[in-house]
């Protein structure tokens, strides 16, 4: 089911310590649901690079790790890049890490382009504000849910952006809090 490589056992060991239940699940769900997607459109992608990121993704929204100077997606990619070079990869490895990471904010990155990044985008998406709703079956929904339940994920990640958007207005959190991230993240149909 995940990667069993070193790398990828130290990245659950830090997400296991560090994020709260209700984020280490969305880390794990994050991940599940970029595999689930890369299977129904055939995105070919490296297994634990994409899982590394996914598990990391939001480390930055964490108090040991939470930057107030930097942008919580560049500060978890610069803490992507430590792990992986820690993890003993090469430093063109641990720089994917760092972009996957950066660019899970964004929307514009095709799978043909970095299919990792690409899937984090679509997975987060759907996770945090159910997007791309039609790219993920029911039967698949409720496998990942009953493994990996909510736990109140929406309030605690709305009160994460909530917190950065203060504090960084100009992020890429602090615009989504400006353009109605609370209406659609209280509307995803994960919750329902």
């Amino acid at each position: 089911m995940f990667p069993s490589t070193p790398a990828a056992d130290a990245a659950l060991a830090v997400a296991t310590r560090f994020y709260t239940p209700a984020l280490f699940n969305h880390c794990v769900r994050s991940y599940l649901w970029g595999v689930t997607y890369a299977a129904t459109h055939s995105i070919t992608f490296d297994d634990e690079l994409y899982y590394v990121s996914a598990m990391l993704h939001d480390i930055a929204l964490t108090e040991p790790f939470d930057s107030h100077r930097m942008v919580f997606e560049e500060a978890g990619g610069a803490l992507g890049w430590v792990f992986g070079i820690a993890a003993g990869w090469p430093v063109e490895r641990a720089a994917r890490a760092e972009e996957i990471i950066v660019l899970h904010m964004r929307d514009d990155v095709t799978a043909a382009a970095d299919p990792e990044s690409h899937l984090l985008q679509v997975a987060t998406g759907w996770d945090v504000a159910g997007r791309r709703p039609e790219a993920f079956a029911p039967a698949e929904r409720a496998e990942v849910l009953a493994a990996y339940p909510r736990l109140g994920f929406g309030r605690e990640f709305l009160a994460c952006f909530e917190d950065q958007a203060v504090r960084k207005p100009d992020s890429a959190a602090g615009v989504l809090v400006a353009n109605n991230a609370a209406g659609r993240i209280g509307a995803n149909p994960l919750d329902g």
